[in-house]
């Protein structure tokens, strides 16, 4: 190897970071209520002494975003991203809404119109 830059850095793929550097080593969430549908909002703005990744979630959650939605934005694994986004609800920067478990009378005008529209496509 000539250059010791091309074990970790490809130009086309930018620099490699495994996803559990990101997360410490962690492979689990701390929530078990944190779902991928699951709401999450910025309450506290970065004061500048959070890692990039963490800023980034904070700069994208000024308007609620699911948990899906923030790992597609930053092109994160799932599980990554739960894990960061439990690191900043449990600091304070963060407030979520867990979905509703379960729906005891589903509307079946909404239902049937979802299904007609699904029809058409």
């Amino acid at each position: 190897m000539s250059d010791r830059r091309e074990s970790w850095y490809d130009d086309k793929a930018g620099p490699m970071v495994r996803p559990y550097a990101v997360t410490r080593g962690r492979t689990r969430s701390s929530r078990p209520d944190l779902d991928m549908i699951t709401l999450v909002i910025a309450i506290h703005p970065d004061n500048g002494t959070l890692d990039r990744e963490y800023a980034e979630i904070l700069r994208l959650c000024q308007r609620p975003l699911s948990v899906a939605e923030i790992g597609a934005q930053l092109d994160m694994a799932l599980a990554v991203v739960k894990i960061l986004i439990c690191d900043l609800i449990e600091q304070g920067f963060l407030l979520f809404r867990a979905p509703p478990t379960t729906v005891d009378n589903p509307d079946m005008d909404i239902l049937q119109a979802v299904l007609d529209g699904i029809r058409r496509l």
